[in-house]
């Protein structure tokens, strides 16, 4: 069949559908990293010569495949955690991976439609216009209404043979990469012949990804200490036991049974909201927690939620945040937060609808920007609770005063589905940007040790209790992205895209007048 002809009626927008929902392939647990530009090259095909209406519609169907198929860990905590019966849970899984396509991958295809109408014919302004757009699109996604940045197509690199570009563009580097090699494969099937704008864009992607792939040998940062030993503890508490008040002496009772082989290692770090109890009413259990871990030469790194009074102007608030015990300090107050999860739009509106509204500590309030890192047995310790992982520039920024990073978590939210899979994989391309050992620590896994190329050193099962001891190492130095971000990507890309349009549209009215 024709690419005209799929252009016409239902038949493209159902093929777009797919072509998104394939693109899950290339992210964990699959790890298949060519279905990625694959799928961009479908979508790239697809989109070729529509009107910017059209466009939408094509772009809105691959956005829903795409989000439906990678996102469905969603329905999850919609029916298991939030009491949502099945048809409720399903409808508002696939009113939020519509809603998503419609914020992100509509106007993405609208605008590459739109900017192509002044000159169709210009293969430049369709590669570079798609390119640019689409990880342009990316990047706001992870900020516009505290973002959300899942599935960007860098991460679907970081098993192959280019993941060393992350230490310099950062993934949405990787994800230029991937839409590029995309793009050209897409422009192959429409236009068969080699043209020569076509030759060229290639050899310069060629000579990128050669480049990339003889930079995996350079290291940008070097350890600097001896060994630290560390323990995770993985203490698998049911989530519809965790918030029992009944249930707290139980909970402690694990995590002491799980920790007390360890005492004397470096860092022991407990999961987020470990202790279900608020800090100010916990405090002789933390000081005997402290006591402890004093008496044995440890740190003892937990998740525990805070109070903090009104003050002034600022009014009183419960935080998701970390304490550093023992011979450690500092506390931190967890920034990115979950909507629905940790807090609620709109909740004069949504609480008491349906108990997916009303789930415990869902009233949490942001805590503020710029704070100081945890110390730990003399290691600078980069606190990243749960969501927050999956902010590049967030741990780009906090890493440069980090000797390791550390990020606490509670998967049992996505339950057996492909989540906690693509939430570890995020936390690998931390580690990787930024060049720094990076120690996770989950309710019920995948709790793992990645080294500083984001390669995992070992792991706890899921749904499994237990401990698992390793060694990190403080690393000196800094990546290219750790201290520029993602900011000379993205002004790069803007000005590549510019100017692209620019040329394009004066090639076109010159050729306008010469006819």
């Amino acid at each position: 069949m024709s690419l005209a002809r799929w252009q016409q009626g239902w038949q493209g927008h159902l093929l777009a559908a797919l072509s998104g929902a394939i693109a899950v392939l290339a992210f964990s647990p699959f790890d298949l990293w060519l279905f990625a530009p694959l799928s961009s090259a479908l979508l790239y095909y697809l989109l070729h010569n529509l009107s910017p209406k059209r466009a939408a519609w094509r772009g809105t169907f691959y956005g829903f495949g795409l989000f439906g198929a990678g996102t469905s860990w969603i329905y999850v905590s919609i029916h298991e955690f939030g009491a949502a019966s099945t048809p409720l849970a399903a409808f508002l899984t696939l009113l939020f991976c519509l809603s998503i396509s419609l914020i992100f991958i509509t106007p993405f295809a609208y605008l590459y439609a739109k900017i192509r109408q002044k000159s169709p014919h210009s293969i430049l302004l369709s590669v570079v216009g798609f390119i640019s757009l689409w990880v342009l699109f990316e990047w706001w996604r992870s900020w516009i209404f505290t973002g959300f940045p899942w599935l960007l197509w860098g991460y679907a690199l970081l098993d192959s043979p280019f993941s060393s570009g992350a230490p310099i563009a950062g993934v949405y580097g990787l994800s230029l990469l991937t839409v590029s090699g995309g793009a050209l494969l897409g422009q192959l099937f429409i236009h068969r012949g080699i043209t020569r704008p076509f030759t060229i864009m290639t050899a310069i992607y060629c000579c990128t990804l050669l480049g990339t792939f003889l930079l995996d040998s350079k290291s940008w940062v070097q350890p600097t200490s001896s060994a630290i030993s560390v323990v995770v503890v993985q203490p698998n508490i049911p989530q519809d036991l965790k918030w029992r008040e009944g249930y707290l002496q139980n909970t402690l009772e694990k995590l002491e049974s799980l920790t007390e082989p360890h005492w004397g290692a470096d860092i022991i770090v407990w999961p987020e909201n470990a202790i279900p109890a608020l800090y100010h009413r916990i405090q002789p259990y933390l000081n005997s927690l402290t006591q402890q871990a004093q008496q044995t030469q440890s740190s003892l790194i937990t998740g525990i939620p805070f109070y903090e009074k009104e003050r002034g102007e600022h009014p009183a608030a419960f935080y998701n945040g970390i304490t550093s015990l023992g011979l450690g300090a500092g506390n931190y107050y967890k920034q990115k937060l979950v909507p629905f999860g940790e807090y609620v739009p709109l909740q004069s509106v949504l609480r008491g609808i349906i108990k997916f509204f009303d789930l415990p500590m869902s009233d949490f309030a942001r805590g503020p920007e710029n704070q100081d890192m945890l110390l730990a047995n003399g290691n600078r310790i980069a606190p990243l609770i749960c969501y927050e992982i999956v902010y590049p520039d967030l741990v780009a920024g906090m890493s440069q005063q980090a000797d390791i990073l550390l990020t606490i978590s509670n998967d049992t939210w996505f339950g057996a589905s492909i989540g906690p899979h693509q939430h570890l994989q995020m936390a690998r391309m931390r580690a990787l940007e930024n060049g720094r050992y990076l120690m996770r620590g989950t309710n019920d896994g995948i709790s793992a040790f990645i080294d500083p190329y984001g390669k995992i050193m070992s792991t706890l099962p899921q749904f499994e209790e237990g401990s698992l001891r390793d060694t990190v190492y403080r690393m000196s130095g800094q990546t290219p992205f750790t201290r520029t971000g993602s900011w000379p990507l993205i002004v790069f890309l803007i000005a590549g895209l510019a100017l692209t349009v620019i040329a394009s549209r004066r090639a076109g009215t010159v050729a306008d007048r010469a006819s």
